[in-house]
């Protein structure tokens, strides 16, 4: 089983702390990781970013064994049992995924109040889940009122069977405070393999995203019922705050996101703080300009020196302007209120307006009327590729 232990881990299912505007108290990550560059055609310009930020003291312990952030891989996932019984219940577990592989777009029900799903679609994720688990189990939100539901494509290594484990912990086995309302694994294998070292090639971009739309159409298809909210994370964030999904919501925007960054190595050895998600941007006059004179079937990326949209990201924005419209989101951290993905509103495998995936899903928002925006100055942070 996996589990993420924390110093008072009741607590997080209490009552609600006074809703806050921006990130105070974020410093030195628990977790460090030698840095590659994210892309070596278009560097990214530091950003000023208190030295007390990212400060998280927690400790993960996987059946027993204390995981340790710079380790190659994770500690065996399984207890020693005879291979026959591991079969038998892995098969037994695939049954239940596979049951879970319903469509619910078409179902019309009534929101629960507050009410939220999680929804995270990964791939040899096995590295990132003690993270993944013990960021959720800090964010400051009533358990009973949170629902859970990833989807695992196209995976090899053993991330399924770390979420059957962790499933079982939770649902079975964890303090009622900290069961989620709902946790569902689905799998679907969509055969497309590209090595991670590719994965930011600008010439991968399209076939990619539009591979990871078709992941977060099938997802959230599947999994979305009764709740309010809608909230998109990333299987590989490295922090954001616990008082986030309350932040954020009170906002009460139909599409919100914050600013992810990262932690890049400078010349000099030490570290700085970039912004990683790019696809979070508003248009321009001039990016509307580029757009009026490309071609229908032209597809538009961000963060390629050899590409100029002339977007603007969210580090081109004054301190007073804590909430900005956007024309373009990424996926690391969206919250959604569920109506939009009920409207029909997902994320296009096709080129809409020259975009796809999360990008595609902004721009096809805003043409139904729903509004899309931007924290420049609420913080959160991307492991480093």
């Amino acid at each position: 089983m996996l589990r993420a232990y924390h110093h008072n881990a009741a607590e997080h299912a209490q009552t609600m702390p006074q809703t806050t505007n921006h990130v105070t108290d974020i410093g030195e990550s628990w977790y460090a990781k030698t840095s590659t560059a994210f892309d070596e055609e278009s560097p990214m310009p530091d950003i000023d970013v208190d030295q007390n930020m990212f400060r998280n003291s927690e400790y993960i312990e996987v059946l027993g064994n204390e995981y340790k952030p710079k380790a190659a891989s994770m500690p065996s996932w399984l207890p020693h049992t005879k291979l026959g019984e591991a079969k038998t219940q892995l098969t037994n577990d695939s049954k239940l995924i596979l049951e879970n592989n319903r469509d619910v777009s078409q179902y019309t029900v009534e929101p629960e109040s507050d009410s939220l799903l999680i929804l995270t679609p990964i791939k040899n994720n096995a590295k990132h889940l003690a993270r993944y688990f013990a960021l959720i189990d800090k964010l400051k939100y009533p358990r009973n009122r949170t629902s859970l539901a990833i989807l695992v494509s196209d995976s090899t290594d053993k991330t399924q069977q770390m979420l059957i484990e962790s499933r079982r912990w939770y649902q079975e086995q964890a303090p009622p405070e900290l069961r989620f309302r709902r946790f569902d694994i689905y799998r679907q294998d969509f055969f497309y393999a590209l090595p991670r070292k590719q994965r930011h090639l600008r010439e991968k971009q399209k076939e990619r995203r539009t591979m990871m739309a078709r992941a977060r159409n099938y997802l959230w298809t599947r999994a979305l019922q009764n709740e309010q909210w809608v909230l998109w994370i990333d299987g590989d964030l490295e922090y954001y705050p616990p008082n986030i999904v309350r932040d954020l919501m009170a906002y009460d925007k139909d599409v919100i996101v914050p600013n992810c960054l990262v932690r890049r190595r400078s010349i000099q050895g030490r570290w700085k703080h970039t912004v990683y998600d790019r696809n979070a941007w508003q248009e321009t006059n001039q990016s509307r300009e580029v757009i009026s004179k490309l071609k229908e079937d032209d597809f538009m990326v961000e963060g390629y020196k050899s590409l100029k949209t002339h977007r603007r990201y969210l580090d081109h924005f004054p301190k007073n302007e804590t909430i900005v419209p956007l024309d373009g989101v990424g996926g690391t951290f969206t919250l959604v209120k569920s109506h939009v993905h009920r409207s029909g509103v997902g994320f296009p495998a096709w080129l809409f307006q020259h975009q796809v995936e999360t990008e595609g899903f902004a721009k096809l928002a805003k043409a139904h009327g729903y509004g899309v925006y931007g924290l420049p100055y609420y913080y959160i942070r991307h492991v480093t590729d």
